[in-house]
């Protein structure tokens, strides 16, 4: 499936661009290429030439050993796919303490990008800013309890809960109770 591994390396990019504090114009401007292309890129709307991807990557100051390590072909000889825990790929998707994510998976369903991802929350964890996503979200609390705040509205969530809306809204999840709490979260990219 060669859109999966496309997915993977979309995602990377963002992520490692965020956590090293790049904004889009300014790896855009690195790569000599448009703040669009990048935007697309990361967005998984577009497949980049290998040269595009060379100097994209080149540009996050990386080697392309570094990069590709953890990005994986899937078997496509069977329609059923078994992720061991220990696979879990751990990435970084912003500076806030106390959040750990784990992807378990990527696929592209019927040409529409699902990531889905294992989001730690250390007691007291929370974000400062609302964000918002280019995607569905559908949340479920495997444990603990999460306060959900969806453009000023509050859900509190407890475990076997769950929740989904349009990553669009600002958002901001906070762990509210007294040990980690685990989400299930995949996101839609319609």
């Amino acid at each position: 499936m060669q859109e999966d591994i496309l997915i993977q390396i979309g995602n990377k990019i963002k992520e490692i661009r965020k956590a090293k504090g790049i904004t889009v114009q300014e790896l855009a401007s690195k790569a000599d290429v448009s703040k669009g292309l990048i935007s697309q890129i990361e967005n998984n709307r577009t497949i980049p030439s290998l040269l595009v991807l060379m100097n994209i990557i080149t540009s996050l100051d990386l080697d392309l050993n570094e990069f590709f390590k953890g990005i994986e072909q899937q078997a496509t000889a069977s329609h059923v796919i078994v992720k061991r825990s220990e696979d879990y790929y751990e990435f970084e998707k912003e500076k806030t303490k106390g959040f750990k994510y784990k992807r378990i998976m990527t696929r592209n369903l019927k040409n529409f990008p699902v990531d889905i991802v294992m989001l730690e929350l250390k007691p007291g964890a929370k974000r400062t800013n609302m964000v918002k996503t280019e995607a569905y979200e559908y949340k479920y609390i495997v444990q603990g309890t999460v306060e959900y705040l969806i453009n000023n509205e509050k859900h509190t969530l407890y475990a076997g809960d769950s929740i989904f809306f349009d990553g669009r809204q600002g958002h901001r999840p906070a762990n509210i109770g007294e040990d980690t709490a685990l989400i299930l979260v995949a996101y839609f990219f319609i």
